[in-house]
């Protein structure tokens, strides 16, 4: 590794483990570094990491998701073992993901615009770009039978000049069948999260993402979370003030799920007095983007023919 690449400096701890800033010595070119210890079976590399990497390099074709452009495998030798002196020491395999290296992600670019000494709203045909870009990601990730499931603004990473968007961190994805698994439902930032998931729902679908997608949507015209929750009843709290109590005849089946309690009853406020900027289409695919019954949630691939982006100039992308 050390031949290939010289290491800049640690940029954050991701869901796969540590992530480097590095230059590739050869081209000179920036790369992202997410390096993975694995825990290695009987035999050799498991198969659920080959299965993900080859997942990775698959869906990382989209000009809409973070380029992985290769995998280092790399043994070890562990600290205490090289002092022993040991001729033949345990080696601790790594795998390296080398990904294209974006400096900037959508949070850090909407605090921007919010914070500083110039704020200001996004401006409307970015908002619209930066949206279809990601129901563009997204329809490609579900088309392939995957979830993203951790959609929020940190996992977008903006390439600044070109104005291009590209969806990161596919690393909690999995490859869904058509029989959904049951998910463990820890996993999302809980401002994004669908409300299916907070509610105990094991089996789930690619609405949750859909759910994330609007909640960013609307984040891009406030410049600020519309579902700030900080815990799991806040975060249910936050979206009934809103969007109204849901109910049977709204959502069946939702008064059975696993951590449904009696709520009090909010009726629903209407969209654009927490979105006053929106204009009446946008509010229409945000309205359909959050839907409760995730069935009647709109799939990414039908929000890229919605009007809303009829006057976005789709030949760039």
């Amino acid at each position: 590794m050390e031949e290939k690449y010289e290491k800049l400096e640690k940029v954050g701890e991701g869901t796969y483990g540590k992530v480097y800033k590095a230059r590739e010595k050869g081209s000179g070119k920036l790369v992202a570094l997410k390096k993975t210890r694995l825990e290695m079976d009987e035999e050799g590399v498991p198969p659920t990491a080959l299965r993900e990497v080859s997942l990775l390099q698959l869906l990382s074709q989209s000009l809409y998701i973070v380029r992985l452009l290769s995998v280092e495998h790399v043994d070890k030798i562990p600290k205490a073992h090289k002092a022993s002196g040991n001729p033949n020491p345990q080696t601790k395999p790594v795998l390296y993901l080398v990904f294209e290296y974006l400096d900037t992600d959508l949070k850090k670019f909407i605090d921007s615009h919010r914070k500083g000494p110039n704020p200001r709203p996004l401006p409307h045909s970015l908002v619209q770009s930066f949206l279809f870009q990601l129901c563009k990601g997204v329809a490609h990730c579900h088309s392939h039978g995957v979830l993203h499931r951790d959609l929020k603004p940190q996992n977008l990473l903006l390439d600044h000049h070109k104005g291009i968007l590209k969806i990161a961190d596919l690393g909690l994805a999995r490859a869904f069948t058509v029989p959904l698994k049951s998910y463990t439902h820890e996993i999302v930032t809980l401002w994004y999260r669908a409300p299916e998931v907070l509610l105990g729902s094991t089996h789930y679908s690619t609405a949750v993402d859909i759910w994330s997608v609007g909640c960013i949507f609307a984040e891009m015209v406030r410049r600020q979370p519309l579902f700030p929750g900080d815990s799991e009843f806040q975060q249910l709290i936050h979206i009934f003030r809103i969007l109204g109590t849901p109910t049977e005849h709204l959502w069946p089946g939702v008064t059975s799920l696993r951590d449904w309690h009696l709520y009090p009853t909010w009726p629903p406020q209407s969209l654009d007095s927490n979105l006053p900027s929106l204009c009446p289409l946008g509010l229409d695919l945000l309205s359909k983007m959050l839907k409760y019954n995730p069935s009647e949630r709109i799939s990414a691939k039908s929000a890229l023919d919605h009007p809303y982006f009829d006057s976005l100039d789709k030949s760039q992308f």
